[in-house]
């Protein structure tokens, strides 16, 4: 079972700062002008509404000239038909019968004079005011009998003309004459303006009323920000996160409570990487302070020592204690660099143990255990590759270091003596109901139920062979459930002991 006894050396990684920073470019603000959500909202409910305003206006300006075109059209009609009838035909001439009353209300009205004449044949002037000046445009069609509309110009002055033509006198000898009418536009434009007038100003009243509500609504709607502001920045003069309660918005909209939410999502992550650093820090200066007030008091009393031997044996401790150091060190680090922000990409996670296998395999093989890999050549999962090579290679370490340890209560009725049974440790990547399970397993002196128990919680060992620290199991713990995954500790019957981490497939992959 033992593979290959090749060294593969990992690459160097800098251990990551445990401490989550939140930038804030200050410039930024003020290099960009930037207006307020007040005043986006105003602009965006206010603007729209005037240009509305404005546009209904115009609208409302064309259809009153449409409608007061209307009614001078009709108006001019029955004039044109009116004073056709005042003009008939007596043999082969016209009398005219145009009383002065009738020609006085016709002109009476110096702005809004009508002008009219009568032409016979159309062209020679018989009757009227305004002489021949009321021609039509050229080429223009005229019906007999139908009144045709159209505008003229006359000092200057638009004018609305109605043109009729009718046929009179013998069959022999066959006339026609034209009857025309015209009116001033100004008439129609004051109409215009008086309906826009009267419709415009009740429309401005009830858009400034609008306006007010509005700016009123909108600053009420916003009075939960200013809240949310407040509540944020009332620990800030405190000292430590741990300050920051959780943001709570009873009276609010809903996308109030969904932004407070993603606040107290946030604020629980800084608090929660802020007691990370904190344990971390404690631990560390915990642990170390034992090894290192020894390693003290062994490098004074080396210092005294005349004699040979006795210094080496005190240099011995020594090293001993700088190599507990150094791992307890490489723990701490490694248990912070599991705690700390990583990215997850697809990984084969059975090619993964099968390096960790080959770069385990002299050091463990020099220890006289046998030891190998079994299990799938390809296993995809997302997953980090850095902490799971940690993880795999804390239980290949641990499962070497303590595996020959002495006997625990779990395996006392073992009628094989541990000093003759070959050691084995096996590490293994496998698929099991959609979940991939990568486990080290041994056949040692395994753990008793109670030390089972405690096995993942930080520096307690159930081992009393110097060395350990108490954190390789914790950290393997860590790493998999960044992993969104889980670790079980189990014995191996007759003897031995096994932990598995599992974890999700690449199509379940942490999120």
């Amino acid at each position: 079972m033992p593979s290959s006894p090749s060294s593969f050396s990992l690459p160097a990684h800098s251990p990551p700062s445990t401490a989550d920073s939140i930038a804030v470019d200050a410039g930024a603000a003020s290099t960009t002008a930037r207006l307020s959500l007040k005043r986006q909202l105003l602009l965006w409910l206010l603007i729209p509404q005037l240009v509305l305003w404005l546009v209904g206006g115009t609208l409302a300006y064309r259809i009153a000239l449409s409608y007061a075109t209307r009614g001078i059209d009709q108006s001019l009609m029955q004039s044109v038909r009116s004073l056709a009838r005042q003009v008939k035909p007596v043999g082969s001439g016209l009398l005219v019968d145009f009383p002065k009353a009738a020609q006085a209300i016709m002109e009476e009205d110096p702005d809004d004079r009508v002008s009219y004449t009568v032409t016979s044949p159309p062209g020679k002037f018989v009757l009227g005011n305004a002489g021949n000046t009321l021609l039509p445009p050229p080429n223009t069609s005229m019906p007999v009998g139908e009144p045709v509309l159209y505008d003229a110009v006359i000092d200057g002055k638009t004018l609305r003309v109605v043109a009729l033509e009718l046929n009179y006198g013998d069959a022999d000898a066959p006339q026609r004459m034209r009857v025309q009418v015209a009116k001033s536009l100004a008439v129609r434009q004051r109409i215009a303006r008086e309906l826009v007038v009267d419709m415009l100003v009740p429309l401005l009243l009830l858009g400034t009323v609008l306006g007010a509500i509005v700016y009123a609504g909108v600053a009420r709607g916003l009075k939960p920000l200013a809240k949310l502001q407040a509540q944020i920045q009332a620990p800030l003069g405190k000292k430590s996160m741990q300050g920051f309660s959780p943001i709570e918005m009873k009276e609010a909209p809903l996308e109030v409570h969904a932004l407070a939410r993603a606040l107290n999502q946030l604020l629980s992550a800084v608090r929660r990487n802020v007691k990370q650093e904190k344990r971390f820090l404690s631990d560390a200066a915990h642990q170390l302070r034992t090894p290192l007030a020894g390693l003290k008091s062994q490098l004074d009393l080396a210092l005294t020592e005349r004699d040979p031997t006795a210094l080496k044996a005190r240099l011995l401790k020594v090293n001993s204690a700088v190599e507990r150091s150094t791992h307890l060190v490489h723990q701490l680090l490694s248990l912070a660099r599991s705690e700390g922000d990583v990215e997850f990409t697809p990984l084969d996670v059975a090619q993964l143990a099968q390096d960790v296998a080959r770069e385990w395999a002299p050091r463990v093989l020099a220890q006289g255990i046998d030891f190998g890999y079994d299990g799938e050549a390809h296993l995809q999962v997302m997953g980090n590759a850095v902490l799971l090579r940690e993880a795999l290679g804390n239980l290949i370490d641990n499962a070497a270091r303590y595996a020959a340890g002495p006997p625990t209560t779990n395996n006392t009725d073992d009628s094989t003596p541990q000093s003759r049974r070959p050691l084995t440790v096996t590490l293994r990547a496998r698929e099991a109901n959609g979940l991939v399970i990568v486990e080290v397993e041994d056949n040692g002196i395994g753990l008793s139920e109670s030390d089972r128990t405690r096995a993942f919680e930080r520096f307690v060992r159930a081992s009393v062979l110097p060395g350990g620290v108490g954190l390789g199991l914790p950290i393997v713990r860590e790493i998999a459930q960044r992993h969104d995954g889980e670790v079980i500790a189990s014995a191996v019957l007759p003897h031995g002991f096994r932990v598995e981490i599992r974890l999700k497939s690449l199509m379940e992959g942490p999120g």
